[in-house]
């Protein structure tokens, strides 16, 4: 993927790379003002990785997590199976596939588990349930 990333990027000399394991790089600790991560957190731990990306916040920054999570509860089972009509609507519609040799992975979690440990690990923030079984969380790490 950061293969395609650089082909994409063509042209920008503003843009860096870093490719290796989120968890252990060499990145710096309170440089970032903002923290994006999509679809990326299921393929790590989920608490190791929440904990490695407030630490690399800036205070006052945002960090917003878009993931995927699985059902578990009845709840959670009726939400998905209600969107599923809107959920195979939109694929059609879009066309949608990921991006060649993209690596996949079932999300470990289920959407309960995420939102408690996302409450532990980052107070205050702000959770939010989407169709295509994604989650969204968005925080600002306190102190400016």
């Amino acid at each position: 993927m950061i293969a395609r990333a650089r082909e994409l990027a063509a042209g920008r000399p503003d843009l860096t790379f870093v490719e290796g394991d989120f968890l252990t790089a060499d990145l710096a600790t309170a440089g970032y003002d903002f923290i994006c991560s999509v679809s990326a957190i299921h393929h790590m731990d989920f608490e190791a990785a929440l904990a490695r990306m407030r630490q690399m916040l800036r205070p006052g920054g945002t960090l917003v997590v878009v993931g995927l999570a699985h059902a578990a509860t009845p709840a959670e089972w009726a939400v998905t199976i209600a969107a599923a009509p809107v959920v195979r609507i939109i694929k059609v519609l879009r066309r949608a596939h990921g991006p060649e040799g993209m690596p996949v992975a079932a999300p470990p979690m289920s959407y309960g588990q995420v939102r408690a440990a996302a409450r532990r690990l980052l107070p205050g923030m702000r959770y939010r349930r989407h169709v295509l079984r994604r989650y969204s969380l968005t925080w600002e790490k306190p102190g400016r």
